[in-house]
């Protein structure tokens, strides 16, 4: 048996989307080779560019910081839901209901990460404001499982019209980890599968860019 390394990360330029109202990241050549000896670069971003972690601190006070969060939480078996979605259609409690009949009950204490094809629109206008995320009796219906982590291939775990923010509150106040804008789930074949989801270890900070790997038997 062998094991196949999926990225699951967007690559984080300068060109990257980014959502409403958050910079767009700059890369500051500080130092070169010519002059210093060696290559060096600032970055200037959101910790929430791209592929990132949201620690519950983003949405409540007294919430964990990604600093604060176990590693164990991070490097996991997760199942992955696979329902495809188009603009502003939520991810329901009934979808996630019909997944279970197929192929059993999510059991407490899982990482559950949704696949709805939205990633292919990332250059699209609409991709920030339009985009599917999960439905509050989805959300309630998770967290009544004690889930772990919930990751999504759209900017947000929230409809994009959804301006409340109501699943991310929901999740930050059960301890409900949340990973956002995953790439390539695609090409995973299986409902089940090995994640690791690694941030940056920002002290105090609200989420961070990760490197996002499934891990697979080929």
């Amino acid at each position: 048996m062998t094991l196949k390394f999926i990225d699951l990360t967007l690559p984080i330029s300068e060109k990257i989307p980014t959502f409403p109202g958050s910079p767009q990241p700059i890369f500051i050549q500080w130092e070169n080779i010519k002059d210093d000896g060696y290559n060096l670069e600032l970055l200037f971003l959101s910790s929430h560019t791209g592929t990132h972690l949201d620690a519950p601190y983003h949405f409540i006070e007294k919430g964990k910081k990604i600093h604060e969060i176990s590693l164990k939480r991070l490097i996991i078996n997760a199942i992955l839901v696979k329902i495809r979605k188009r603009g502003d259609q939520p991810i329901t409690k009934t979808d996630i209901q019909k997944f279970e009949k197929k192929h059993g009950k999510i059991p407490n204490g899982s990482t559950v990460i949704f696949w709805t094809g939205w990633q292919k629109m990332i250059k699209n206008d609409s991709y920030f404001v339009s985009n599917p995320g999960l439905s509050v009796t989805a959300a309630k219906y998770l967290i009544s499982k004690k889930t772990n982590l919930v990751g999504i291939d759209s900017p947000s775990i929230d409809l994009g019209k959804e301006k409340r923010f109501s699943v991310h509150h929901l999740f930050a106040k059960n301890d409900v980890l949340i990973v956002e804008n995953l790439a390539n789930l695609d090409k995973i074949k299986s409902w089940k599968f090995q994640l690791a989801v690694l941030p940056m270890k920002l002290k105090n900070a609200t989420g961070a860019p990760v490197r996002a790997v499934g891990i697979i038997d080929d």
